[in-house]
């Protein structure tokens, strides 16, 4: 019965002047319906992706955020937080243990160090520290160092002072 069928296929392919199972790009199939990705229905509907790539592959999540932040103008204050999130990795160990970024203002970065003898090292290793922080940021974030000692405590209190001698008349 199958071999009968194969045969009366053949022979109404040869009289169509086609072979069996092949059909023309675009031919609609026996029975009317058109088969998915084929001409009849809309072509925008059924495009698949091939092997390159394409929009509409899955992204990397690091793309698509990057891709976000720089629509949304937030690259230069990722760039700022970087700075003080990667600080220890930007200038070394033993450096950010005796230092550590206070403030980033228009390519102003304010370090606190932990004495004045890490200070005035610190301002030494100054273009150093630029081009380290440079490398792992990128150009433009910072472009100079206000470096700062530790700080003593306040004695004055209140909106209005009287110069003098500071806190030893208060101690008789």
């Amino acid at each position: 019965m199958a071999r009968a069928a194969l045969r009366a296929a053949k022979e109404r392919a040869a009289a169509r002047g086609t072979e069996p199972g092949f059909r023309k790009p675009g031919a609609r199939p026996v029975g009317g319906r058109a088969m998915s990705g084929l001409s009849g229905q809309n072509p925008r509907r059924h495009r698949w992706s091939g092997p390159g790539f394409d929009e509409r592959d899955p992204q990397p999540f690091g793309r698509l955020l990057a891709r976000m932040s720089s629509q949304l103008g937030w690259n230069a204050r990722l760039a700022n937080g970087r700075v003080f999130g990667q600080w220890p990795t930007l200038v070394g160990a033993d450096v950010a243990e005796h230092a550590q970024p206070v403030a980033l203002n228009d390519g102003e970065l304010t370090v606190r160090a932990s004495s004045t003898a890490w200070a005035t090292q610190l301002r030494l290793l100054q273009r150093q520290l630029l081009a380290r922080i440079a490398a792992g940021v990128g150009n433009g974030v910072v472009t100079r160092m206000k470096i700062q000692g530790p700080t003593a405590p306040s004695w004055r209190k209140g909106p209005r002072h009287i110069p003098g001698r500071g806190p030893r008349d208060t101690y008789g």
